[in-house]
């Protein structure tokens, strides 16, 4: 299996509008930490994330999170 690439040992914090958004598993995205087509060829897929209010989030951009697409504090163990 392969490892993601760590984009930054800290989550990004981030207001969202409601709607489907698709986080970044694979770190290769430019527009972090939402997905941009750049796993395609690789064993990763974007993970759906579904917004039904206004809200802030913790997003992972370590992308050794164990409950994805949030920020679980394992960027602290890297």
């Amino acid at each position: 299996m392969s490892e993601p690439k760590i984009f930054d040992k800290k989550p990004t914090v981030i207001e969202l509008e409601p709607g489907t958004y698709y986080w970044c598993s694979c770190g290769h995205s430019g527009k972090q930490p939402f997905c941009d087509g750049s796993h395609k060829g690789t064993e990763f897929t974007p993970v759906p994330l579904e917004i039904t209010e206004k809200k802030s989030v913790a997003l992972c951009l370590c992308k050794y999170t164990k409950n994805p697409p949030y920020c679980d504090g394992s960027h602290t163990r890297l």
